[in-house]
């Protein structure tokens, strides 16, 4: 798999490039044979966004979207049956599909997504089946990004989530996680959320001691803080396998 290194950005193109650079790093991940594919992904944490599916829809035969809040949910359904209102995705689609070498094939992508995305479900990263009462068959790959960080209040309750999704997914199974570094709040407009601190020696602890091997661990530095409207110092993206069974 080709690797994204190391990289520093000034605050004020951090934003945006960790959504770039995430979109371009699916796109490879999911480009490379044999590297991560199957017949289902889950989507842990979808908010109410689709970008992040775009490059797997190519991959998987069936997605998962799934998220705590019924706002999101409601979202998601209004693009999946292209309502009146949805968000427009048309120029993230766009940029994937130039990623991708598929210039000007948006409809398709957006098409060939709807189709491939099965269900948006209820999900609580904090119950031993964050899908309950749904039980699925376990997947051969999770995906998530900026929902764990958010969502426990410490880093213990950070370990049982991990553990709590990595249930979800079948042995030699993937996880792709993304989130942030260093990260204590980020602002919504006026609204201060709260997140968890996260560094990346805990992150491989945690992974360690629920059952993953890192196979890849990338890092974009933030390399000044004159944005206040998040304090990250950087951004990560991780994949994982889940141990075989013994």
């Amino acid at each position: 798999m080709k690797s994204l290194g190391v990289w520093t950005l000034p605050s004020m193109e951090a934003r945006l490039m960790l959504g770039v650079l995430k979109l371009n790093q699916l796109r490879i991940l999911y480009s490379e044979p044999g590297v991560v594919t199957g017949d289902t992904l889950i989507d842990i944490g979808s908010g109410p966004a689709i970008h992040q599916l775009l490059s797997a829809c190519e991959s998987f035969k069936e997605i998962i979207a799934s998220d705590y809040t019924y706002r999101n949910h409601q979202e998601l359904e209004k693009w999946l049956k292209n309502e009146p209102g949805a968000f427009d995705w048309t120029p993230v689609v766009k940029y994937v599909c130039e990623l991708e070498g598929n210039r000007g094939k948006e409809a398709e992508k957006e098409a060939k997504l709807r189709k491939t995305i099965k269900q948006v479900l209820k999900c609580d990263v904090h119950q031993s089946n964050p899908m309950n009462p749904i039980v699925l068959p376990p997947a051969d790959c999770l995906v998530s990004s900026l929902c764990l960080e958010a969502a426990c209040k410490d880093l213990t309750t950070y370990r049982i989530a991990l553990k709590n999704i990595g249930s979800l997914l079948k042995p030699g199974g993937h996880l792709v996680l993304s989130g942030v570094l260093g990260c204590s709040f980020y602002m919504v407009g006026p609204k201060r959320f709260s997140s968890l601190v996260l560094g990346e020696e805990f992150l491989r602890e945690a992974l360690s001691d629920t059952g993953f091997i890192i196979q890849e661990f990338e890092v974009l530095i933030r390399d000044d803080n004159t944005d206040d409207s998040c304090d990250f110092s950087g951004k990560f993206f991780i994949l994982a396998r889940k141990e075989e069974a013994i």
